[in-house]
C-alpha cells in the first residue's frame, strides 16, 4: 500500500493500458445446459481515464465486471491489470463497490471502511488513519462514529466506496452503485464520484443502466450487445471537464445518448 501523502499524487502517464482485456469467454451451466454469457470481448481502459459500460440487461456487463475484480473465472481469453495477469481477487490493484453498499451493521462507518485493512492486519493506528482520510475524501469525516442504521441510502454507498479506495488500488470498479437511489440523490452521488475521481485519478470502470449517467460521468463509454455480450462500440466523450448539469440539455449530450441507444436496441449482430 502506498503511504497517505501519496494518495492525491497525479499518475503518470502509462505507455499501456492500466486494463488490457483480449479473446475474453464466459459460459455458466444451467439445466437446459451450457449459455454464452460473454463472446470474445477485447478492451482496453487507460490509465485515469473514467470508463462506463452499458447495454442490455442480461448482456454481461457485471459478469465482466467481476472477472475483472478477479472474483469469476473466464472460460477462455486473458485479463491484464498494470501488466499483470488478474486469476482471483487483488485489493492492492483493484478496488471494488457493489450495487449494494453490504456494510456490517454491527461496525461504525469508520470500522466498515477499516475492515480490509483489519483482513490484512495492518496495525490499528495505521487502518484508523488511512480509513479516516478516507471518510474525509467522500465527505463524511463527520459520521465516522455512525453506524450504518444511521446513514441514508447515498451515505452508506459514499462509505463502500470510501472502504473501495482504503487500500489505494490504481483501479476502482463499480457495478451499478446508485441503481437503488432515487434519482436527486443519484445525480448529487455522480458529482461526489466524480470529484473524488479527480481527487484521486484512479482508473475507473463504471457499469450502468442509466444512458444519461454514462455520458455525463464518462471519457469514454463501452457498449456492449445483447447475450452473448460483446463490446459493439467505444465511444469517446468529448465534453469537457468539469461536467455540468446543464451540459445534459445540449445537443451534443443528446446526439451522444442517442448514438448508445441505436446501438442497444438494435438487434445483436
Amino acid at each position: 500500500m502506498q503511504p497517505l501523502a501519496e494518495l492525491n499524487r497525479d499518475a503518470a502517464p502509462a505507455p499501456r493500458g492500466m486494463i488490457e482485456v483480449s479473446g475474453l469467454n464466459h459460459a455458466y451451466a444451467t439445466r437446459q445446459g451450457p449459455v454464452q454469457a460473454l463472446e470474445n470481448v477485447a478492451l482496453t481502459v487507460g490509465q485515469g481515464r473514467f470508463t462506463v459500460i452499458v447495454g442490455p440487461s442480461g448482456c454481461g456487463k457485471s459478469s465482466l465486471l467481476m472477472m475483472l475484480a478477479g472474483l469469476r473465472a473466464a472460460s477462455a481469453g486473458q485479463i491484464l491489470c498494470a501488466g499483470r495477469p488478474i486469476t482471483a481477487p487483488d485489493p492492492d490493484r483493484v478496488g471494488v463497490v457493489f450495487q449494494e453498499a453490504n456494510l456490517f451493521p454491527w461496525l461504525t462507518a469508520l470500522d466498515n471502511v477499516a475492515f480490509p485493512l483489519t483482513l490484512r492486519r495492518a496495525p490499528k493506528a495505521e487502518r484508523q488513519a488511512r480509513a479516516r482520510a478516507m471518510l474525509e475524501l467522500v465527505g463524511l469525516g463527520d459520521a465516522a462514529t455512525r453506524y450504518p442504521h444511521e446513514l441514508s441510502g447515498g451515505m452508506k454507498q459514499r462509505v463502500s466506496i470510501a472502504r473501495g479506495l482504503v487500500q489505494d488500488p490504481p483501479v476502482l470498479l463499480l457495478d451499478e452503485p446508485f441503481a437503488a437511489l432515487d434519482e436527486q440523490t443519484r445525480m448529487a452521488m455522480g458529482e461526489e464520484l466524480l470529484r473524488i475521481w479527480a481527487a484521486t485519478r484512479k482508473t475507473v470502470v463504471f457499469v450502468t443502466h442509466s444512458l444519461t449517467e454514462a455520458v455525463y460521468l464518462a471519457d469514454e463509454v463501452l457498449v456492449m450487445s445483447a447475450r452473448p455480450g460483446r463490446i459493439i462500440d467505444r465511444m469517446p466523450v468529448p465534453l469537457p471537464r468539469p461536467r455540468s448539469y446543464e451540459m445534459m440539455a445540449s445537443a451534443e449530450f443528446g446526439r451522444l445518448r442517442d448514438r448508445i441507444w441505436q446501438q442497444i436496441k438494435a438487434p445483436a449482430r
